[in-house]
C-alpha cells in the first residue's frame, strides 16, 4: 500500500521544540516556475502572495492564484501548486509542536482559519497581514533572544487578522456557543484520528459520552450537517486523496480505509460522487 507523498518542513528543528520555517516566495522560486505534484504534509502551510499567478488546488478545489492571495492548509490536506516565476510574498510552515495555543479562543481561531483554505482580502487589509509576516520573517532571520516567543505572538496576531479579513458573505458561518464549538471540534478531532476504524455515529457518541441526538444537534448547529453526513464526507475525501495521489489498487484503498467488502466500498463511493473509484481516477487524475 503506497502512501500519499508527504513533504517535510525545509528547516531544522527549532532549539525548543517543533519545526518552523518562513521564506520569501521569490527566494523559493529563484527566478523559475514552481510546480508541486499532488502531495500532503503533516504541518500547517501558509502562502501569502503580494503578487502571483498560477493555480493552487487544495483537496481537489482549484483556486486561481492572483495578487493579494492568502492560502492556508491544515495538516493532512492534499494540494498541488503551480506558481509562476515573478510571484512574491511569504511561505510559512510550522508544525503542532512549534505552535500549539493553549487558550481556547486561540485554539478555535486556528481551527476555523485552517478550515478556510483561501481568501483574497482587499489591498489595505492584505497589507496588515503582510506586515505581520514581515515581522515574523525578521524575527526568524535575526534570531535574537526570545525570537520564538515573538514569532508565536505574531502568529496569534496573524490568525486574528485573517479571521477578521477573510469573511465571505456567501459562505457565512452562524456564530455558535462555546460548548457547541468545543464539542464539534472534539468530534472532528476524533473523526480525523479514527476514520479508518470508526464509521458509525454511535461509536463516536460512546467516546464523547453523548447520545446520537445530542451529537447531531451539535453538528447541525455548528455546520448544518448531521454527524453521519460528516463521517461520509471525510471518508469520500480521503478516498479521493488516495485515488488521485497514489497508484494503489481499489481493493488496497478500500482495505486502508477499513472496508473488507470492496463491492460495498465501490457502491458507497459511487453513491456519493456519481463515479466508481476507477472512473473517478480516470476522469480527474
Amino acid at each position: 500500500m503506497k502512501k500519499i507523498p508527504v513533504r517535510n518542513i525545509s528547516s531544522s528543528r527549532e532549539p525548543s521544540s517543533g519545526r518552523f520555517s518562513i521564506r520569501k516566495v521569490q527566494d523559493v522560486l529563484d527566478g523559475k516556475e514552481l510546480l508541486h505534484d499532488l502531495h500532503r504534509h503533516n504541518f500547517f502551510f501558509v502562502l501569502v502572495l503580494q503578487a502571483g499567478e498560477g493555480i493552487h488546488e487544495i483537496d481537489f478545489t482549484p483556486h486561481k492564484v492572483v495578487d493579494h492571495s492568502v492560502f492556508l492548509l491544515r495538516p493532512g490536506q492534499v494540494h498541488q501548486l503551480h506558481l509562476k516565476a515573478g510571484s512574491t510574498g511569504y511561505l510559512m510552515e510550522f508544525d503542532n509542536e512549534f505552535y500549539h495555543p493553549q487558550e481556547k479562543a486561540a485554539v478555535q481561531r486556528l481551527r476555523k482559519a485552517s478550515g478556510k483554505n483561501y481568501c483574497q482580502p482587499e489591498v489595505t487589509r492584505f497589507e496588515k497581514l503582510n506586515a505581520v509576516l514581515s515581522n515574523i520573517f525578521e524575527e526568524y532571520t535575526n534570531k535574537q533572544e526570545g525570537y520564538q516567543e515573538a514569532i508565536k505572538a505574531n502568529l496569534e496576531i496573524f490568525y486574528i487578522e485573517f479571521m477578521r479579513q477573510s469573511a465571505d458573505p456567501g459562505n457565512a458561518v452562524t456564530p455558535v456557543g462555546s460548548y457547541i464549538q468545543e464539542r464539534y471540534e472534539e468530534f472532528i478531532d476524533l473523526l480525523e484520528s479514527h476514520l479508518t476504524t470508526l464509521k458509525q455515529v454511535s461509536q463516536y457518541t460512546d467516546l464523547m459520552n453523548l447520545s446520537s441526538y445530542q451529537l447531531n444537534e451539535i453538528t447541525k448547529t455548528a455546520v448544518g450537517k448531521t454527524a453521519s453526513a460528516l463521517i461520509d464526507e471525510y471518508i469520500i475525501l480521503e478516498t479521493k486523496r488516495y485515488l488521485l495521489a497514489t497508484p494503489n489498487q481499489i481493493k488496497d484503498v478500500a482495505d486502508h480505509l477499513g472496508y473488507e467488502d470492496v463491492s460495498y466500498f465501490i457502491r458507497f463511493f459511487k453513491k456519493h460522487t456519481g463515479y466508481s473509484p476507477d472512473a473517478f481516477r480516470r476522469n480527474f487524475k
